[in-house]
């Protein structure tokens, strides 16, 4: 039997997987020519008891990338203006860089052998993902096809599908005019796995 401080690392928890809650805005919803323009990547820690918590946020505003097809449908539901100077957006490749790198890093830590994309749809998030990483020619950390979707969790263990119905069953606060925003997407949904997993705990 597992010491107790063996059971309780994220190594042991997810199979050698790594849960990162990411959110992604972007200007369609074809991975293959619309932009990716916003990305946060939300890393989760576990205590003594096997609880998993909201750990640190990395976000980007991201560049268009040259031919991007840009639906001004997608802009007026997340009110992103590509070419507003003051988001100081970055290109993709660096952005994708930069969290790649984090979650490499905090792999080697935890041990753990792949990272998983925890998303609320996850597909959507991870199809996105990947094309900007094809794109940028960088191998990414995530597992290529596994997803943990809160979507299908809340289904199961709250009944909901919609992330807003979903975190107040869950009594986790919500506020409609911050969603469509990665950050504030990706926190919230975090929120949500973590409560759906720390649920399950005997």
């Amino acid at each position: 039997m597992l010491t107790k401080q063996k059971k309780f690392i994220l190594a042991n928890r997810f199979r050698g997987l790594l849960p990162v809650v990411v959110d992604v805005e972007t200007s369609g919803l074809n991975p293959d020519t619309d932009a990716l323009l916003e990305i946060a990547a939300v890393t989760l820690a576990m205590d003594s008891n096997g609880k998993l918590s909201r750990d640190q946020t990395y976000a980007y505003h991201i560049e268009a990338f040259p031919g991007a097809r840009i639906d001004p449908e997608s802009l007026a539901i997340t009110g992103i203006d590509p070419d507003y100077p003051l988001r100081y957006a970055i290109p993709e490749k660096q952005a994708l860089h930069h969290i790649f790198t984090k979650i490499r890093a905090l792999l080697k830590v935890t041990e753990c052998q792949r990272a998983v994309l925890v998303g609320h749809n996850a597909w959507f998030d991870l199809s996105f993902l990947q094309q900007a990483a094809r794109r940028s020619a960088l191998e990414s950390p995530f597992h290529s096809f596994t997803t943990f979707d809160t979507a299908t969790l809340s289904a199961v263990a709250l009944g909901e599908t919609v992330l807003a119905r979903a975190l107040k069953s869950a009594r986790i606060e919500f506020d409609i005019d911050k969603a469509h925003s990665a950050i504030y997407d990706a926190e919230r949904t975090a929120e949500l796995f973590c409560y759906i997993v720390n649920s399950l705990m005997k």
